[in-house]
């Protein structure tokens, strides 16, 4: 069991933005203790760092929040439900994350280029510093 202190440093998300996404509904409303405060599985660890890669490489939180909507499929594998009905869900985050795919390998192309233009006018620079120091 993690407290929210715990899961903001394993997970990179500050306790602000977990309690902001539990709001929103991206988070389940997490178990809490008799007391009241908030506590985490390591499960709950691993998918608070999935989506966080996908805010990171810039999914928007309403897809996040449509991926998410239906609960964990991988859970419901492991038990007694009819596969056919996963596949609504299954296709509905194929679209999200093959959408999002593309969203990133056209940055990907984008950052290329930019990395390519910037190793040129290094190249540039370097040499006109050793025509400098010829000189």
């Amino acid at each position: 069991m993690f407290s929210i202190g715990e899961v903001a440093d394993q997970s990179g998300i500050s306790a602000y933005t977990l309690r902001y996404y539990e709001k929103i509904g991206l988070l389940p409303p997490p178990k809490r203790k008799s007391g009241g405060s908030r506590y985490y599985t390591s499960s709950d660890i691993q998918f608070m760092i999935f989506l966080k890669s996908l805010k990171d490489t810039g999914m928007s939180l309403e897809d996040m929040i449509e991926f998410v909507k239906d609960g964990c499929v991988m859970e419901k594998i492991n038990t007694d439900i009819n596969p056919l009905e996963l596949n609504p869900s299954l296709n509905n985050r194929i679209e999200i994350l093959t959408r999002h795919l593309m969203k990133m390998e056209m940055k990907k192309k984008e950052l290329d280029e930019v990395i390519s233009a910037t190793k040129e006018k290094l190249d540039i620079y370097y040499s006109l510093l050793k025509e400098d120091d010829a000189k």
